[in-house]
């Protein structure tokens, strides 16, 4: 399992029987940024990454492998998961293009229930999907 930045810092720190404020201390910084480190919510100054990864006995490129893991690990986007979303995206489209076309007085009623039923078709093939 991949961890963040974060949660590698505190790991690291607790495996050295360190307390926040001796890192903070070793890093010259507050144990407020050593907290923030560890909960995601800000990460080290870039010039304090070797330091960092001295202190943990890890060399920097093993430091910042952990958080391009970490982003190299989120779902990418797949065909299946691309071609499940257009029959969503064009019973939507068909629905906003009746509406605005309708408030427009640019669309006559055949071509409404079309453009609905175009619509209403693909909202079932979508439901259908997920069978």
């Amino acid at each position: 399992m991949k961890n963040s930045m974060g949660i590698m810092i505190a790991s690291k720190r607790k495996e050295l029987g360190m307390t926040q404020l001796e890192l903070a201390e070793k890093m010259g910084v507050t144990d407020k940024a050593v907290s923030k480190w560890e909960r995601d919510l800000s990460y080290p100054d870039i010039n304090s990454i070797p330091k960092l990864a001295e202190i943990f006995g890890m060399s920097v490129d093993e430091l910042m492998q952990i958080k391009k893991e970490a982003a190299a690990s989120e779902e990418k986007p797949t065909v299946k998961t691309i071609a499940a979303l257009i029959p969503k995206a064009v019973c939507l489209a068909m629905g906003i293009a009746v509406v605005v076309l309708s408030v427009a007085g640019e669309l006559d009623t055949k071509t409404a229930v079309i453009m609905l039923g175009i619509g209403a078709a693909c909202a079932g093939v979508s439901l259908l999907e997920n069978k």
